[in-house]
């Protein structure tokens, strides 16, 4: 009907962060504060959202960060002990 607004689709909420709040979440926060968080908004190499000036990033962004930056340990093969004889 005309003049009524848009409806969007249900979604689950996603929490929004702010850049200090990631920095906090991936550790950064104590040696350097917020630069990582905002290399990786400037680099475009993390989703964020723009509320006017201020600058969100969605708690699934950070997820699927660490994510994809986790090293999984490789198998470790242990030889067996051999008695000397």
């Amino acid at each position: 009907m005309p003049g009524e607004p848009p409806r969007l689709e249900p979604s689950t909420p996603d929490r929004l962060l702010t850049v200090r709040e990631v920095a906090v979440r991936l550790g950064t926060w104590e040696t350097s504060g917020e630069r990582y968080p905002r290399r990786l908004i400037e680099e475009r190499r993390i989703t964020f959202v723009k509320v006017g000036r201020l600058v969100r990033i969605p708690e699934s962004a950070v997820n699927e960060l660490i994510t994809a930056n986790t090293v999984l340990p490789l198998a470790v093969h242990r030889p067996s002990r051999r008695s000397a004889a």
